[in-house]
């Protein structure tokens, strides 16, 4: 059981995510290494001088003499084998030599900041798959599992081998899908489409309490993902939590592209927010709306709030951003140190080729950026000791990843490339000039403490960024989606959030010192900012829709269960 619970936590902080990241192109990891190389060859002596190191190591490891030992908190090597197995402490002591030996070589080379950090991140991936515990000879808790069982644990993982070849095109499973079915037990909330396009349905969630407020709340998902994220299960419903607080809401659901609709880019998405954005109006007679989008979800609203605002249209109400990066550095995540020009115009041209990006492939490429989290970890379980994979709901909907359009990727990477969100009015992104000076809706952001995809220091970058005098930041203490997925009754739960009112400093440094601790999920705190700018309380409709929108098939949709 603990087992499990680890494996589902940290693939959770690892949830796949739309950025710059889906710009990286093998060229970067080939540089990255040829560079490595290019030093070594460089200075021979050098290289000699760390290869009799590591002899020296070796030497004292056959003859019982290593002091080498693994960090106590390295989750890989618990099994007291390691310690009292004289092979199996060999094999780990071997192991940290090597890792020792790289470390003390790479702290020599001749590098700048930025190619010492590349050094650094290719060399972590490399060492990783080097670990022990990644065989079954080197494994002493596998080792176990085969003599306990009888050897069943072996062709359990045969099995397991074998069905991720045929079904889940070569990659280590994460998650055991079977417990899971949209509209039973996950995405149950009520509802019914009352608009679809060929981009996009628009799912209205019925009412549960008697009195709504008067101001909707359109939530705009990431397109890498399935919308149903915000309505995982009844205990992890963002959907359900705002009805049931008498927030009338609505979902955007992208549609799955295919090859075709490779020509889908930001001004199509934009588009389709603000036909969205109409038929909430139509809906509910609410000239205002009120905008929640998390991750890419959050570059797009942005994207749609600036064209709001150059337009002069005054529809947007208030907007809720959750771990979104809208300023990002290079140095934000350890990957962006391999990301180079030609890199990313390698990988557009070949998104460009395709017409899209299949999901499938982009989850992979974002395991390989991780293999300990997402791969080693799920070898050893699945592989190694015969076990399932974890029947979890977020890693079900992380599983469940959709293609991404070339040209809506190309217009990503504009964004990053030229950091138009800090500009004001010089990047044209969907028909105008990006500035998000000019929008002046108050503003809620929200970041997570452990989130290594959108660290909460870049997405605190964010509040300089609005014309809004009415911006909050909230920082809950977990990682990416498990951040946004913190409902009420979780004990571990806590948040933080500045202790006196007023305009938030600079910088997420200046910041903190000035926060305070909250027990609990932050999203009562969001629910209390929601109603204070949702207007007056009103009569819950009867239905969802009216008559320009007509209800037709109920929640989630249908896009949300078409495969391409």
């Amino acid at each position: 059981m603990a087992k499990t619970t680890r494996l589902e936590n940290e693939a959770a902080q690892s949830t796949t995510a739309l950025g710059p990241l889906v710009g990286l192109a093998r060229e970067d990891f080939v540089g990255a290494i040829a560079l490595l190389l290019r030093e070594t060859a460089s200075d021979p002596k050098r290289a000699m001088k760390h290869a009799q190191e590591i002899g020296q190591d070796m030497v004292k490891i056959m003859t019982g003499k290593s002091e080498l030992a693994p960090e106590p908190t390295d989750k890989r090597f618990r099994d007291p084998a390691w310690q009292y197995n004289p092979f199996f402490r060999a094999g780990v002591q071997y192991y940290l030599a090597v890792q020792k030996g790289m470390r003390n070589w790479l702290e020599e080379l001749e590098l700048d900041e930025l190619e010492r950090d590349r050094a650094n991140f290719i060399s972590t991936i490399i060492i990783d798959s080097l670990s022990p515990t990644n065989t079954l000879i080197g494994n002493p808790t596998a080792q176990k599992r085969v003599i306990d069982s009888g050897g069943l644990s072996l062709v359990k993982g045969l099995k397991n081998a074998y069905h991720d070849m045929v079904h889940n095109k070569g990659m280590v499973s994460q998650v055991d899908k079977r417990p899971f079915k949209l509209g039973e037990n996950v995405a149950t909330s009520k509802g019914s489409v009352v608009l679809r396009t060929e981009m996009m349905e628009l799912i209205h969630y019925a009412p549960s309490t008697d009195e709504v407020y008067e101001i909707p709340q359109l939530t705009i998902p990431p397109q890498i993902n399935k919308m149903y994220i915000n309505d995982l299960t009844p205990e992890k419903s963002v959907v359900k939590y705002q009805v049931d607080n008498g927030i009338q809401t609505f979902v955007i659901s992208w549609r799955n592209p295919s090859k075709e609709q490779g020509v889908w880019g930001m001004d199509d998405y934009v588009r389709s927010c603000r036909e969205a954005i109409a038929a909430v109006q139509s809906i509910t007679g609410s000239k205002k709306v009120n905008i929640s989008a998390g991750c890419s979800g959050g570059q797009t609203a942005s994207v749609v709030a600036s064209k709001l605002a150059a337009d002069g249209d005054p529809a947007l109400n208030a907007l809720t951003l959750m771990v979104c990066v809208l300023h990002p550095q290079q140095n934000d995540i350890e990957a962006g140190s391999l990301m180079t020009e030609n890199g990313i115009q390698r990988a557009r041209q070949r998104a460009a080729k395709k017409g899209i990006i299949k999901g499938d492939d982009l989850a992979r490429g974002f395991a390989w950026l991780r293999p300990n989290d997402l791969i080693w970890n799920y070898v050893i379980n699945n592989y190694l000791l015969g076990e399932d994979p974890p029947a979890f709901d977020v890693l079900f909907w992380n599983a469940d990843a959709t293609n991404l359009s070339a040209s809506l990727m190309g217009d990503f990477m504009t964004l990053f490339e030229t950091l138009a969100f800090t500009k004001k009015g010089e990047v044209e992104m969907a028909g105008h000039k990006v500035d998000l000076s000019k929008v002046d809706a108050p503003l809620f952001i929200l970041g997570g403490v452990t989130d290594h995809i959108t660290p909460w220091k870049a997405t605190y970058r964010s509040t300089r960024l609005f014309g809004s005098d009415d911006v909050t930041y909230v920082l809950s203490h977990s990682g990416h989606m498990q951040a946004i997925l913190n409902p009420p009754g979780n004990p571990k739960a806590k948040y933080y959030v500045q202790k006196k009112d007023g305009p938030l400093p600079a910088t997420a440094d200046e910041w903190l010192p000035g926060v305070e601790e909250v027990a609990g999920s932050w999203w009562p705190y969001w629910m209390e900012w929601v109603q204070g700018r949702s207007g007056k309380m009103k009569k819950a409709p009867k239905a969802v829709g009216n008559k320009a929108y007509p209800p037709s098939d109920p929640a989630p949709g249908l896009y949300v269960v078409e495969e391409r």
